[in-house]
């Protein structure tokens, strides 16, 4: 199957820019694992910008604008389908409790007083009215806010509660119904066009050189021309990007016939928690818990959503419960959606957009569209590029994914005009990103951390390995390991060390994954994948290791397989996907050097891939001799931990791997069966 264009994620972000996208006269797909999963259906449907009072300037901004489309979006939403999106600009009601009101310390009383009179005085200082009814430049917005003192907000809104001693109004913050705004979208969706797949889970993105070139997905690899990421609190699953998943829970009341007030009629937006009245029920939400994807309500969470709203309105407390659920939104590490492009030309990024999906459904459509369609780069998404998380400037594509962008080997034409070579000619790139080093090193068989240390850093290298297993275990000799290198200088390699089979190997790289983002390389999706049941010669599982690389290809990782000499199993593995190729050079740790040397420089050969070899080495003249049959890099542990100066050994190494890839670069002189005499003979003096 092709398409022009495919969107990955069928919530209410993915729908709205598959229907601008379509009525701008494009071919469009929304593939969509399970649609009543998306966050939108678990959403309440504020459009609250100034209610949210947030922060950050672009952020507002790109709010407000989307706040503003708001009205004609929803209208031409519901021509389009002839269904009611619940689209209400009722405005946003903010009560201030008076803390401890009473009940609690005298200070803090006098606190929430201080609060509302600094206000107050505020709202004087820029010559407004103070009563009833003013606006205020607190909070800041370019909207209109008022604040509403204590007999004014209980005129405004009967039955709230006692404690509640004044609070902003924001007249032009509005709702929707998120249940009926996402059914209205697929309907609208399906009514122009747009190819909908519902029940399709995407597994991965086949790259190559900087492209998306396909999106591997339970149904099979599905190809188009642009593809866009929009998958939501997924979006880590498919790409390295830092967005994870915020669970919020959530409840519904039904509103009784005969209520004994008049029932609400605004959203009520207090501390910590929110009502949003409906034709016959009240939507209370949310919490907000940081417990990755586990799934259902809980007693504690929905305990403390009801003891906040029965605070802020008391009377709901007599109000049936009718509904409990829960979602997972996106978050990113600064709570701001990420959008625009990606480290693939042909691939855009719509994703993260934590509480406010709703809210920026219409400007992110327009934005993206424009952007897709039209190259137009609005200033606001510099803002919110991916980019922002890339915490080591110097690399060149700071978004890691199993990419086929390679350095594999191949010796460069010099010509005499030509600058003289680098030390070590073109950089090492492995899954699009670059490295200056070729020498990895590992973390085991030291005597001690310190000698670990000062042997990482005298071979300079930029990748060291980790065995995942051993540091979780806190296994002898790596207590502490990983706080003690500078993983903001060192790009980790988890490995899969210890796993015997192939599903050993994929649990223990996800743990890989984690601990690299705990350790502060949020976008590291790097794992050495190593698949070893035989404890005697530990030698490399192949069928195990393909099916391993397979599963974690398809989940995003950049695998580097740990494999015997093997050229036919090198080739399967470049074409599952693999970020690298790792052939042994001899058994692990034995230090017999190269002893698989001609099956080695066939997989040089034939790889599109960066070619590492790795293990058996055991001096600097074997490592020089490795890269002079050109490879890519080399990975050394045992030769400098077991040696007597770890750290000599390891700047040793440092140096036969920059002087092998030099003279690979250079080319090796012919090798002839005759003396061929340094000096010509011609010109020479004669008796």
């Amino acid at each position: 199957m092709t398409s022009e264009i495919v969107i990955i994620g069928g919530g209410v972000i993915g729908l709205a820019i598959a229907i601008e996208l379509k009525l701008r006269g494009t071919s469009v797909t929304v593939f969509c694992r399970d649609f009543q999963a998306a966050a939108t259906h678990a959403a309440a449907g504020m459009l609250a910008p100034d209610a949210e009072n947030i922060p950050n300037e672009a952020m507002r901004s790109l709010c407000w604008r989307s706040r503003a489309l708001y009205p004609n979006w929803t209208r031409k939403l519901e021509e389009l389908t002839g269904l009611n999106t619940g689209y209400r600009p009722c405005g946003i009601l903010a009560p201030v409790f008076e803390e401890a009101g009473g009940q609690g310390s005298r200070e803090q009383g006098e606190q929430g007083e201080q609060r509302i009179t600094e206000q107050r005085i505020g709202n004087r200082e820029q010559g407004e009215n103070s009563f009833p009814l003013h606006p205020s430049p607190c909070p800041p917005a370019s909207s209109p806010a008022y604040w509403l003192d204590k007999e004014a907000i209980h005129q405004y809104q009967p039955g709230l509660g006692a404690e509640v001693v004044g609070g902003w109004w924001y007249p032009e913050d509005a709702q929707v119904d998120n249940k009926a705004l996402a059914h209205v979208l697929w309907t609208a969706a399906e009514s122009v066009g747009v190819e909908l797949k519902d029940g399709i889970t995407v597994e991965g993105f086949l790259q190559q050189q900087g492209q998306v070139v396909g999106v591997q997905t339970n149904a099979g690899i599905i190809r188009a021309a642009h593809y866009v990421l929009a998958s939501g609190a997924w979006s880590n699953e498919l790409l390295p990007v830092p967005v994870r998943p915020r669970k919020g829970q959530m409840l519904s009341v039904r509103i009784p016939e005969f209520a004994p007030e008049l029932p609400l009629k605004r959203v009520l937006f207090g501390q910590d928690i929110y009502i949003v009245p409906r034709c016959d029920r009240l939507v209370i939400g949310a919490t907000s818990e940081d417990v990755g994807f586990t799934p259902n309500n809980t007693p504690d969470g929905i305990q403390q959503l009801l003891q906040a709203a029965i605070r802020l309105y008391p009377q709901l407390k007599h109000y049936p419960i009718q509904e409990f659920w829960w979602g997972f939104r996106p978050a990113t590490p600064d709570e701001l959606p990420i959008l625009g492009t990606s480290h693939c030309q042909n691939l855009t990024l719509a994703t993260g957009h934590y509480r406010n999906g709703i809210l920026l459904a219409p400007v992110t459509a327009a934005l993206i569209a424009d952007f897709i369609l039209e190259q137009k780069s609005d200033p606001l998404l510099s803002d919110f590029h991916y980019s922002r998380f890339q915490s080591k400037p110097s690399t060149s594509t700071p978004m890691l994914t199993h990419s086929a962008n390679f350095s594999n080997g191949n010796r460069p034409a010099i010509s005499p005009q030509q600058s003289p070579l680098p030390i070590q000619g073109s950089p090492l790139i492995i899954a699009g990103k670059t490295f200056q080093s070729r020498l990895m090193t590992g973390t085991g068989k030291y005597r001690s951390i310190e000698e670990m240390q000062q042997s990482v850093a005298a071979s300079d290298c930029q990748i060291v390995t980790v065995a995942v297993r051993r540091v979780q275990t806190k296994a002898p000799g790596h207590e502490g390991l990983a706080e003690a290198l500078d993983w903001t200088k060192i790009w980790m390699l988890p490995n899969t060390a210890g796993c015997q089979t192939a599903e050993e190997a994929i649990r223990v790289a996800r743990l890989g994954r984690e601990m690299a983002k705990l350790l502060g390389q949020e976008d590291n999706n790097f794992i050495k994948l190593e698949v070893i049941p035989d404890l005697k010669y530990l030698l490399p599982d192949p069928i195990g290791t393909l099916q391993a690389a397979e599963q974690l290809v398809k989940e995003g990782f950049a695998v580097l397989p740990y494999i015997n000499a093997d050229p036919m199993l090198a080739k399967r593995l470049e074409e599952v996907g693999c970020a690298t190729v790792m052939p042994l050079a001899s058994p692990i740790g034995s230090g017999q050097g190269l002893k698989t040397t001609a099956n080695i420089q066939i997989i040089i050969e034939n790889a599109g891939v960066p070619v590492v070899v790795d293990a058996g080495i055991g001096s600097p003249s074997e490592a020089a001799q490795a890269m002079e049959l050109g490879a890519d890099a080399l990975l050394i542990n045992s030769a400098i931990a077991l040696s007597p100066n770890p750290a000599a050994m390891a700047r040793a190494m440092n140096l036969a791997t920059v002087a092998g890839r030099l003279a690979y670069l250079a080319g090796r002189m012919p090798i002839k069966d005759y003396a061929s005499p340094s000096s010509p003979l011609t010109g020479t003096i004669t008796s």
